[in-house]
């Protein structure tokens, strides 16, 4: 089978999109022609499996390829290509061109939907046996490229060895490579419309090269998981109804090795110490800053460049597997945050992968975020929508992971987000919601409710949208919860006040019950609290260093009895003084002062009580589940509620009394009404010595009297702690 001259200009030029055509072996009617190339070598043959080799002749006016023609009956089914260059060396390889397509027309079609649902699987680089020859397949969507080449060590990083084959109009370029192996190093080189020459990692990577390396890695999963009654257990739970107080961490600097350069700990290392820490303290799960592989450490993971690959900062993606499978035996879930908003201009990632503006938009007015530095997603194209609601899933199956926390939810839904007049195009109706960006989130959180139920959704998101966690058949976002962050700003500016002054500001620790109930609320005391001059939380409390971990202890159980799911970052249990650094591990040698000693205990007591008491989380999502006794006591400082889990599931008490004293003056004869009548025991009190507090004198039991106050027919009269909590549970 001769070879047309256009093809084989094309093949010399490095712009052929289909070398299969030319490459490979041919049948024909005399038999079948083997072609191969390279650009360097003087000479080639063809070595079957016995050993017999096929010499192969230049073709003529094409340097650097080989073919021969074997006749009817001796055609090879597997054979290599041994190639001779000028200095006397040779370089074999076995012929990648003799393959047929791997990716399936329905494949394709779902993918150019966007809606192929398990695109990791066909997408990227997978280790695979093809007619008896074990290979890796390669996969990427480049569709404006004239050429797409896989490049590595294993052919000198020369673009011209390996091209790919386009597969229709679909845009995806692929390439079965034989004898390659996992572990192997690659990149896809790529020419651009405008003839220039790009070399990019794969978008669809699960796993890549360690910082400051940018070159994809091909995976294969050996792990084994052992979390199946973690899984089992988890299916048909309503994650609204059930406990869930994270702890959120960055990996990274949660703990180093000081006699190691600082070296960061690995994920198998960070496992059972991690694991231990917060299960001490009660933490129902672990909250991940991104893991997903990025350049910069100093972005903390939000500046995304391997959205299929944890990061090899901290271990391979097998190792990030026994991460997650060794917490859920532990008995701790695993969320993970993810950055579908944006992504870092970084020229060997997404930014203008194929020479245009593939990922993004070409508009700077809708594809860069001003703010951030960053490139926005297009969502209104099928293939992006497709590789981020894979990508969403892919964590979710692949890794076990509970529930997505998806960052700056914010930033996608408003077209002006950080942008200034005439910086920002309207939408279609006029109007500065990002249409596109909402239809993308509805259809992330319907996929993730079809395809893996028992997992769930947070939205980072700051703003007044409706229905962030209503269901998308209601015209909602369909989220399963959205953090608080009005709750966060209003709370922690009420703390930071003087308590003299406090009184001034009141509504702002009460004015979040309000709202309550228009959505399923996470209350954050986040990393993006510790960080840019803000200050720790320790130093944000007033007074001397009792009164602000006393001020903590309050924060902390007032932030823990409410309604809403809970997160606190990493250090925030110590009462670190400095600013959380993401290249130094937390100060540890904390834990040792006595008074911070104190407050690890309440937490771990604290963490205790919220675990073990379903009226602290069973009515979550019920406004009958929390009623004030009392929020306006502005001159004393004082709150008081009572959280209900009035149908009494699963256990524990069905009305829990909580009374903070937002003062450092005691009380000593305070009355409140009670929900009903009887003995109430004092299950927490955060003055006690061993917490650190006063000791300020409390009796343990308190009985009802026939007094009807603050609506109740009956009332308690309780001494109450300076700076200090009480959370009381009637007996039976």
């Amino acid at each position: 089978m001769k070879a047309r001259p256009e093809d084989l200009a094309a093949l010399l030029a490095g712009e052929h999109a289909d070398p299969h055509c030319v490459l490979g072996a041919h049948a024909g009617a005399d038999g079948t022609t083997i072609r191969a190339f390279h650009p360097d070598a003087e000479a080639a043959v063809c070595v079957l499996p016995d050993g017999t080799t096929i010499p192969l002749e230049r073709e003529r006016g094409a340097r650097g390829v080989f073919a021969a023609l074997v006749r009817n009956g001796g055609s090879p089914s597997r054979y290599l290509i041994r190639f001779r260059f000028p200095d006397g060396t040779t370089w074999e390889h076995r012929d990648p061109y003799r393959f047929p397509p791997l990716l399936g027309e329905i494949d394709l079609h779902l993918f150019g939907e966007g809606r192929h649902r398990k695109l990791w699987r066909h997408l990227g680089a997978h280790p695979r046996e093809i007619g008896g020859e074990a290979g890796v397949a390669f996969a990427v969507w480049a569709p404006a490229a004239r050429r797409v080449s896989v490049v590595g060590d294993f052919c000198g990083w020369d673009g011209r060895l390996f091209p790919m084959r386009q597969l229709g109009h679909s845009g995806v370029f692929e390439l079965f490579i034989p004898g390659m192996a996992a572990g192997a190093l690659y990149k896809y080189e790529i020419r651009t419309p405008q003839g220039q020459l790009r070399l990019k990692t794969d978008p669809y990577a699960q796993a890549m090269e360690a910082p400051p390396g940018t070159a994809a890695r091909v995976a294969a999963s050996s792990h084994v998981w052992g979390d199946e009654a973690w899984r089992q257990a988890r299916r048909g739970r309503d994650p609204r109804r059930e406990p869930l107080a994270a702890y959120e961490v960055h990996l990274g600097s949660w703990a180093r090795v000081p006699d190691e350069e600082n070296r960061v700990l690995t994920y198998r290392e960070l496992a059972p110490r991690l694991a231990a820490h917060a299960k001490r303290l009660g933490f129902t799960h672990l909250e991940l800053l991104p893991v997903a592989e990025h350049a910069f450490t100093g972005s903390w993971g939000y500046q995304v460049m391997g959205y299929y690959a944890p990061t090899a900062r901290y271990g391979t993606p097998d190792d990030f597997r026994f991460f997650v499978d060794y917490c859920h035996q532990q008995g701790l879930g695993v969320i993970l945050d993810w950055v579908p908003a944006h992504f870092p201009k970084d020229d060997f990632a997404l930014r203008r992968f194929d020479g245009t503006a593939l990922y993004e938009h070409d508009d700077p007015r809708r594809g860069e975020h001003p703010e951030w530095g960053t490139l926005v997603f297009n969502y209104g194209r099928n293939e992006v929508r497709n590789f981020l609601i894979a990508n969403a899933l892919y964590w979710l199956s692949e890794f076990h992971i509970d529930g997505l926390r998806v960052d700056a939810v914010a930033s996608m839904l408003y077209l002006d987000y950080s942008r200034k007049a005439g910086e920002w195009l309207p939408n279609v109706q006029g109007g500065r919601e990002n249409l596109e960006a909402v239809g993308f989130l509805r259809e992330l959180n319907d996929a993730v409710a079809a395809d893996v139920p028992e997992s769930f959704t947070v939205a980072e998101e700051s703003t007044a949208w409706p229905g962030v966690s209503a269901a998308t058949a209601e015209g909602g976002l369909g989220f399963t919860f959205k953090w608080n962050m009005g709750w966060m700003h209003d709370t922690l500016d009420y703390f930071r006040q003087d308590p003299v002054h406090r009184k001034y500001h009141h509504e702002r620790l009460t004015f979040a019950m309000l709202y309550e109930y228009s959505e399923r609320f996470v209350m954050p005391l986040s990393h993006d609290e510790v960080v840019h001059g803000k200050g720790s939380l320790y130093t944000k409390m007033p007074g001397d260093p009792w009164q602000r971990l006393a001020n903590l202890r309050l924060l902390y159980t007032y932030q823990f009895t409410r309604p809403g799911k809970k997160v606190l970052f990493m250090g925030g249990e110590l009462a670190q003084e400095r600013e959380w650094d993401h290249d130094t591990s937390l100060d540890w040698h904390l834990a040792d002062d006595p008074p911070r000693a104190g407050l690890l205990r309440f937490i771990e007591e604290l963490g205790a009580l919220y675990r073990g008491q379903p009226a602290l989380w069973r009515t979550d999502p019920d406004p009958d589940g929390f009623s004030w006794i009392d929020c306006n006591d502005r001159e004393n400082g004082v709150i008081s509620y009572e959280r209900r889990n009035a149908r009494g599931e699963g256990g524990g008490a069905r009305d829990i009394v909580v009374v903070l004293n937002l003062s450092p003056v005691p009380r000593d004869d305070y009355r409140i009404g009670a929900p009903r009548a009887g003995r109430y025991r004092v299950r927490l009190n955060s003055d006690a010595a061993g917490y650190g507090g006063s000791a300020y004198p409390v009796p343990d039991v308190v009985t009802t009297e026939p007094v009807p106050f603050h609506t109740r027919p009956q009332s308690l009269r309780l001494r109450l702690p300076p700076l200090g909590a009480l959370v009381l549970e009637p007996e039976p």
